[in-house]
């Protein structure tokens, strides 16, 4: 989830850096394309956001990876024990 969540990090700060470019543009021809980039971005962070919700309530136990704290932390294996 950790991926997802750098994606939305990512969206909403180039929606930001938009945000910033249109305060200082006055320029119609500029403006425009960017106005359309800040609401594709909108639109990223909506569909990241309904991804991710998605696969949270889909989750079960049947989904060894996601719902087992012991696969992060893996036993030490028997061939290593003296």
């Amino acid at each position: 989830m950790k991926s997802c969540s750098y994606k939305i990090a990512a969206e909403q700060k180039a929606r930001s850096t938009y945000d910033n470019i249109l305060r200082v543009v006055k320029d119609p021809e500029v403006c425009d394309p960017i106005r359309f980039l800040r609401e594709r971005e909108v639109v990223h962070f909506q569909r990241f956001g309904e991804a991710l919700r998605n696969v949270q309530d889909h989750l079960s136990s049947r989904n060894f990876y996601a719902l087992n704290p012991a696969f992060d932390n893996p036993a030490k294996a028997n061939c290593c024990k003296s």
